[in-house]
């Protein structure tokens, strides 16, 4: 269990998780980035700022979700496209296998015709 204690946007508190310290060291560092670009642009206000970070993060993680959806839905039309595939591969393999089966058997029967 790691913890980690935040100071930033006015406020000071500690977090406990299952989490690995350094991972939460991380995305602090993401978020403290992200409210220190918005308070460039010049918004001053802590509250606000705190608000379009998670605004921000929401988008990002959104966009995120949509992009692993379309490439998952991709992804299953392949491979449905393959599977669609292979049926077709084996339903011509049998039908050959089915023209060769007859072919010899016409073949055998021609020739106990002949040797009767």
């Amino acid at each position: 269990m790691a913890s980690l204690q935040i100071n930033m946007l006015g406020t000071s508190f500690s977090i406990k998780t299952n989490e690995d310290e350094e991972y939460l060291k991380k995305l602090l560092n993401y978020y403290t980035q992200i409210t220190n670009q918005i308070a460039k642009n010049g918004i001053l206000d802590q509250q606000q700022i705190s608000i379009l970070a998670g605004i921000m993060l929401c988008d990002e993680l959104y966009k995120e979700k949509s992009k692993f959806a379309v490439e998952k839905s991709i992804e299953q039309k392949s491979q449905k496209k393959q599977e669609s595939e292979s049926v077709k591969v084996e339903n011509i393999i049998k039908r050959i296998m089915e023209k060769l089966d007859s072919a010899i058997q016409d073949d055998k029967n021609a020739q106990n015709e002949n040797m009767d």
